[in-house]
């Protein structure tokens, strides 16, 4: 970990001013949503991965020393920062105790890692932050599918893989989860077998994976109804090299976080088309972005359109990541029009969200748990709020940038959890940041 990342352990919180617009240029990090399926895909796949452009978030790193500790063999290359090598060791016969898992949501990868090595797979529940329930149901139901037992207790559950692997899987899930479509591939690629997944996520992290195994032989075919997954001939050897792209998110963040300020700004290490869904949204409200293959272009804003914004989060292809409703609500309080939000696939981060803007000033009507509009442009006043979870921490960094006064953060550990050094790359636009030490 390098410098600047080992000092921002030491801030619990930022104080954010307003100030000019943000300008200039950025790059981001590594994607935590794509890097952490990555990980499980590379200790599922039984050979070296090389995985460049890992990201510093918490989430990452801890899943890093969860994969130590499930015996894998994590190397880290002096000459490659950012870079990973996972190997698989042979293994004892005693699945070890990974009860830290509890402290992240996106625990449920390492089954897949456990089987290959272990032949079965205990964890707590998921943890990290509080945003509604991760519907393990649905992954149980893909194990389920692949002869495995699943063993369900207060603490946590119990993966025990069947006795005999199938040719070949056949499953069609309820509505399109990304965590239950990459744990069917990854179950699929422990067991060698081939795999017809029906109504899958295809969101770029899903569609990542499968585009990393085809580099590592297994024919993948991706369609809006169905993945299709095949196991190349023979025993594969040799190692194989992935690369961890770009964070969307971060990207979508700080877009809205120059919008916000009537900047302009390229954000760089980004596939531009990834966000287009952000970028339409944005348009239609009179701030143009340009789209290219490896950076973003947010332009000044236009003459302010007053159209609303419709931030409805959904799993479709081509629908608006939830994670990207946040920082879109947070800029919505300074445009003009009556704007809606909604996110029904994490129920509880409404909850987390609303109540801290309010402490800022915001007038926000609840139309449901997961439902809500405003009417802006609103004048905020700083306050002391704090990140409940990482977008809502995000977000509140956006809305400090316009309040009047100053505006305290404090909980940047979770934020850190998907994004190393947020405040840092505010910082670097022009961004009046404070960091409060513990």
């Amino acid at each position: 970990m390098n410098l600047v990342h080992a000092r921002t352990r030491d801030v619990d919180a930022v104080t954010v001013r307003p100030g000019r617009p943000l300008a200039g240029t950025v790059r981001v990090d590594g994607s935590k949503n794509a890097a952490l399926p990555l990980l499980a895909t590379a200790a599922s796949l039984g050979r070296a991965v090389h995985l460049s452009g890992v990201p510093a978030s918490a989430d990452v790193q801890r899943m890093l020393g969860l994969l130590e500790q499930a015996g894998y063999h994590v190397a880290h290359p002096v000459a490659e920062p950012g870079a990973v090598v996972i190997t698989p060791e042979k293994q004892s016969s005693e699945a070890p105790d990974l009860s830290d898992a509890g402290r992240i949501r996106a625990s449920y990868y390492l089954v897949a890692p456990l089987l290959a090595a272990y032949g079965q797979a205990a964890l707590p529940w998921p943890g990290g932050c509080q945003i509604g329930d991760r519907g393990m149901e649905l992954h149980f139901t893909v194990y389920e599918a692949f002869g495995d037992t699943v063993l369900l207790d207060d603490t946590g559950y119990r993966v025990l893989a069947a006795d005999q692997t199938r040719d070949k899987v056949v499953l069609t899930l309820p509505f399109r989860s990304r965590g239950a479509s990459i744990a069917a591939i990854c179950r699929a690629v422990v067991a060698g077998c081939r795999l017809e997944l029906g109504n899958p996520n295809l969101s770029p992290e899903t569609t990542g994976v499968l585009a990393a195994l085809r580099s590592a032989g297994w024919t993948a075919h991706a369609a809006n109804d169905k993945i299709t997954l095949v196991p190349p001939p023979g025993v594969p050897d040799g190692s194989v090299a992935w690369t961890v792209p770009g964070d969307k998110i971060e990207a979508g963040t700080l877009a809205c976080a120059i919008a916000a300020t009537g900047g302009e700004g390229r954000v760089e290490g980004i596939d531009g088309p990834h966000l287009k869904v952000l970028a339409d949204l944005l348009d239609r409200a009179g701030i143009p972005l340009t789209l290219s293959p490896d950076a973003i272009t947010i332009h000044r804003p236009r003459a302010v359109s007053g159209r609303p914004l419709r931030a409805i989060a959904s799993l479709t292809p081509d629908g608006l990541d939830a994670d990207f409703e946040p920082a879109l609500m947070a800029l919505a309080l300074t445009l003009p029009g009556t704007h809606l939000f909604a996110d029904d696939i994490n129920p509880g981060r409404h909850g987390n969200l609303l109540p801290q803007l309010t402490r800022l000033g915001a007038v926000i009507e609840e139309l449901s748990p997961t439902r809500c509009r405003l009417s802006g442009p609103q004048r905020l006043s700083g306050a002391t709020v704090k990140a409940t979870d990482i977008r809502t921490g995000s977000a509140l960094l956006i809305a400090g940038l316009g309040a009047r006064g100053a505006t305290t953060v404090s909980g940047l550990d979770q934020l850190r959890r998907g994004h190393a050094v947020l405040p840092a790359k505010l910082r670097t636009l022009g961004a009046d940041l404070t960091d409060v030490p513990r």
